[in-house]
């Protein structure tokens, strides 16, 4: 119980960092200067305003300073990254499959703030992971060790395809974001990632036209579906597997 509580912890903190790496990297800037400040007046934040979630909480989503509003982006990301961190463990065991788990909700979070914010998807954020998963994949290889590199490939070249055939519908950072998924996850996993990216986004850009919110024709970011989908393929994709298999095959 202890342990999950310091891991739910750590998540927030990490959730923090990864607001900044996702909404600062695309636009060029550098992650450790300025001083996380607010956007409007410009006032840096002290320790007790930089707290996860609670700062956010404690000031009524707004800076204490001049009363601009913050973006709710921040304490929610700040707890879905504490929720994932702490119900992996729960979810895979405490094993060091755990390294690929929270590498992976590390670069799906980034992407999520940096996607849903601008509609970019950094090729440093890839870059990096991209690395990561390298070196993990080596000492925590698939079975059979190539589904990586296969898993790699089909991510690359399914988006690629649909890029083609729709005409730039798909843009080439989820192209190589799917590279990476692939790479991470493997061939079997990373299709199902792909479908359930495309159920979501299907159903919640269906829901958005309803009440107004999305307009016919508008693009909308995938990254943010891609995420959701991946994060449930990696941690229910033998199961969501195995019921497929045995109620309609």
């Amino acid at each position: 119980m202890i342990i999950n509580v310091i891991t739910f912890i750590y998540g927030l903190i990490f959730g923090s960092f990864y607001n900044v790496v996702g909404l600062r990297v695309p636009m060029k800037e550098s992650i450790v200067k300025p001083r996380s400040h607010c956007p409007k007046c410009n006032h840096i934040l002290g320790p007790l305003e930089l707290i996860p979630v609670v700062s956010y909480l404690i000031q009524g989503g707004k800076c204490r300073r001049c009363k601009a509003p913050v973006s709710p982006l921040y304490p929610v990301m700040e707890l879905v990254t504490g929720l994932l961190f702490a119900a992996a463990p729960l979810i895979i065991g405490w094993s060091y499959e755990l390294i690929i788990a929270w590498t992976l909700i590390s670069l799906l979070v980034i992407i999520f703030v940096s996607d849903f914010s601008y509609m970019l998807i950094p090729d440093k954020v890839l870059l990096v992971f991209t690395g990561l998963f390298l070196v993990e994949r080596i000492f925590l290889p698939l079975s059979p060790w190539w589904d990586s590199a296969a898993g790699a490939a089909v991510g690359f070249i399914l988006l690629l395809f649909i890029a083609i055939i729709s005409k730039g519908g798909m843009g080439g950072g989820d192209i190589k974001l799917f590279a990476v998924i692939g790479f991470a996850l493997g061939v079997k996993l990373v299709l199902l990632s792909f479908f359930l990216a495309t159920l979501f986004g299907a159903l919640f850009g269906l829901v958005g036209m309803l009440l107004g919110k999305v307009k016919k024709g508008k693009p909308i970011p995938f990254g943010p579906y891609i995420a959701i989908g991946t994060i449930v393929a990696y941690f229910f994709g033998d199961v969501i597997l195995q019921w497929y298999l045995y109620s309609f095959i």
